[in-house]
């Protein structure tokens, strides 16, 4: 199973820290990915089909803390080329938990995808993704993450808990 470490923060605007993020990145041009997250109930950590057009899509099963500053997150993705008929699907069998449609701008900077989200009903955030290689400790991965944050210039305050379904639906600070 894939791990990462995940933090996640409010910002003013995604634009504003768009320059920042990129001096920081190994290449200063980032890829913007439109996505479609469908959540379903799931007794177990969350469920989710992120759809990226009608032919392409991912079913990523998470494990993480709903806690502020970094989190580890144990993860399965699965590709899919039929999303809409997945989603049908999982619908029918778990029930749908909520729908997150968001513009995301991607740079990396080492095994740390940076992601900079205008997300629909909420908002602009920062998404730190520090990728673990299998000998790397969870310490190491919060290490990567609180220095870019101090180097992206985010304070304590902005964090969020939570995934951004929780928040849509008021469950998260």
């Amino acid at each position: 199973m894939a791990r990462n470490i995940e933090i996640k923060a409010r910002i003013p605007h995604v634009q504003a820290l768009l320059p920042v993020a990129a001096a920081l990145a190994d290449a200063p041009e980032p890829v913007l990915i439109e996505q479609d997250d469908s959540f379903f109930a799931c007794a177990n950590g969350r469920l989710k089909l992120r759809q990226f057009d009608a032919g392409r899509g991912e079913l990523i099963h998470y494990q993480r803390a709903d806690a502020q500053g970094p989190k580890l997150s144990d993860y399965v993705v699965v590709p899919t080329d039929q999303p809409v008929a997945l989603r049908e699907a999982l619908h029918r069998a778990w029930g749908s938990a909520g729908r997150v449609i968001k513009r995301r701008w991607l740079l990396m900077a080492g095994a740390t995808r940076i992601h900079l989200d205008e997300v629909e009903g909420l908002g602009h955030f920062l998404e730190l993704e520090v990728v673990l290689r299998d000998d790397q400790t969870e310490a190491e991965g919060q290490a990567i993450a609180q220095q870019l944050l101090r180097q992206l210039g985010i304070d304590p305050q902005q964090l969020v808990s939570g995934a951004y379904v929780d928040l849509l639906q008021g469950r998260a600070a």
